[in-house]
């Protein structure tokens, strides 16, 4: 079992910055990739960004250039720092781990919310 904590959502301004952890519970070596997914009021659940155990990112087209994704091996620790966020980016933002031996496991989200 995996228990994912995030942290670091809240209210902000257009054009301000968030920075998202999800702290994972398992210890290191057992969980290989790691994503943060948001959803919007009334729309589907969307892939944000991912990232493997040795760090190759991938990004969805909407937040490229503007979200980091990042990863902490030793403290078991997932980041996105958002820049430039758009009322748009507004949602729940869900971390996901996958471990090696296949299974997923989800946070419970923390809510964004960009006023413009």
């Amino acid at each position: 079992q995996v228990q994912l904590v995030e942290s670091g959502g809240g209210l902000v301004q257009a054009g301000g910055s968030l920075r998202l952890s999800c702290a994972a519970s398992r210890t290191r070596g057992s969980i290989n990739v790691m994503r943060w997914h948001r959803q919007a009021p009334g729309k589907e659940r969307e892939l944000v960004a991912g990232i493997t155990w040795d760090g190759t990112t991938n990004y969805a087209d909407s937040v490229k250039g503007r979200f980091t994704i990042s990863r902490d091996n030793v403290k078991n620790t997932m980041y996105l720092q958002m820049n430039s966020l758009k009322p748009e980016d507004t949602a729940v933002y869900y971390c996901n781990a996958d471990t090696w031996s296949g299974e997923r496991f989800w946070g419970q989200g923390t809510q964004v919310t960009v006023s413009s």
